[in-house]
């Protein structure tokens, strides 16, 4: 899996953030307003960059919402890369590690903080939990990490698709669904729609996240 490092390489602390080959200036930004305005202490920042958005993030085969591609399912597999090519290579078990993300990314991590326990938090901007499917089984498979950030832009649920419109219900019930599993759960609302200053959101979710910690 593809990585791009930034901050301090020795750094107890860790942040994995999820992205896409062709979006690397953007988690270069996201590194750079986490680093430059963010974390207590030192941070390394891991930008682990998937080949596909849609099949490699997605939970489980969903079809379309936009366009003609279906959501393809292969986020075990990208997980499993996470664990076996990225965490052995930064010594996960001896280090704090954090993973995020921004929409279908967000969703990503979220799911997989209930697939494993290495994360001590889980930062989640903008989440895709419109995800068909997606609360029961944030209902059924309990939150592995300790920590939740969320965070929703005020005019996201406003979208015009039917199927994405209802990612504001969706996501109003994360945090009761994790108080329940003994998850410490944020829950924060910014200003714009889902295309509004990503970069931004994804470094103050991180930030508020460690914040917590």
């Amino acid at each position: 899996m593809k990585t791009i490092f930034y901050g301090d390489p020795a750094a107890d602390s860790v942040v994995i953030q999820l992205t896409e080959a062709d979006m690397a200036e953007e988690a270069e930004r996201v590194a750079s307003l986490l680093l430059k305005n963010g974390a207590a202490g030192s941070l390394c920042v891991a930008a682990a960059f998937v080949d596909g958005w849609n099949g490699d993030l997605s939970p489980w085969p969903a079809p379309p919402v936009y366009g003609k591609t279906p959501f393809a399912g292969n986020a075990e597999n990208t997980l499993r890369r996470l664990q076996t090519e990225l965490l052995p290579g930064i010594g996960g078990e001896r280090r704090t590690l954090y993973l995020g993300g921004y929409s279908l990314a967000g969703l990503f991590a979220l799911w997989a903080g209930a697939k494993t326990d290495a994360f001590a938090g889980i930062a989640a901007a903008s989440p895709s939990v419109w995800y068909p499917d997606y609360i029961d089984y944030a209902r059924q498979n309990p939150m592995l990490a300790p920590k939740v950030y969320l965070s929703l832009g005020n005019k996201e649920e406003k979208a015009r698709n039917p199927v994405m419109a209802r990612v504001g219900d969706a996501i109003r019930a994360l945090p009761d669904i994790f108080a329940r599993q003994g998850v410490a759960c944020t829950l924060e609302w910014n200003e714009g729609n889902h295309f509004r200053d990503p970069d931004l959101r994804l470094a103050k979710a991180f930030k508020r996240l460690i914040e917590q910690l």
